[in-house]
């Protein structure tokens, strides 16, 4: 009988630590899963983040709802890594510091005037054609290519990231042709980050270009990967 006994307290046992041990290693994988995600948007978790969101064109103070969209969507991100989180104008000025910023929207038209300094401080080779009543009005040209605006049906927006020389932590720039395309390359990167790890060279310094078409059916959703002008958008151009 006591023998009985003592199996069965050791299998009891047995069945407690291989629980225990089992609550662990699932505890420890999701931690480097949040971790890994986290490295790829440039945060740690406990850090403090900046969004840095910009304006309707021509008027101060106000908000593209697909931008104000995008920022909801950055901030549930940063909430699931564990990030504290903070939201500036795109009139912001100086270093990010010790903050990750993050940066939404285009410069055509002053809505985010910081974007288009990042563009000119650390992607030379990316260029925002003017708006214009000409095709190309609003085009990204990286690369010796250009991706035109075709309004409503499809859309473009360049993601990337670059750390200072002047910062501590990285920046991931997001700037669409339109608040659609700001929406949808948050969206993809929420969505297919791992897809994305996968395509890069590497994941401290990387440029994209993302597409979002049938815009008039799918909304933001039907977004994806166009190219990866990493090499292209950080060369000075001659």
């Amino acid at each position: 009988m006591l023998s009985v006994l003592v199996n069965v307290a050791i299998g009891l046992l047995t069945s407690l630590v291989g629980l225990g041990l089992g609550t662990l290693w699932e505890r420890g994988r999701r931690r480097r899963a949040v971790y890994r995600r986290a490295a790829f948007f440039g945060t740690r978790p406990g850090e403090h983040c900046v969004i840095v969101v910009g304006t309707k064109h021509g008027q101060p103070g106000t908000t593209q709802q697909r931008d104000l969209r995008a920022v909801v969507e950055l901030t549930v991100l940063l909430s699931e890594l564990g990030c504290r989180v903070s939201v500036e104008s795109g009139e912001l000025r100086g270093s990010n510091g010790d903050r990750t910023e993050f940066c939404v929207g285009g410069p055509i038209g002053g809505s985010n005037p910081r974007t288009g300094g990042h563009l000119t401080a650390h992607l030379p080779g990316v260029r925002i054609v003017p708006f214009s009543d000409r095709r190309d009005s609003v085009a990204i040209a990286v690369g010796g290519e250009r991706y035109y605006f075709d309004q409503g049906h499809q859309e473009y927006a360049v993601v990337a990231k670059f750390t200072p020389p002047e910062s501590s932590r990285p920046v991931l720039l997001v700037c669409g042709q339109s608040s659609v395309a700001n929406q949808a390359a948050v969206h993809f990167l929420r969505r297919e980050y791992a897809q994305v790890v996968r395509s890069v060279a590497s994941t401290d310094q990387y440029c994209l270009v993302v597409k979002v078409s049938d815009i008039g059916v799918y909304s933001f959703h039907r977004s994806v990967l166009e190219r990866d002008v990493s090499a292209e958008a950080f060369a000075a151009v001659g």
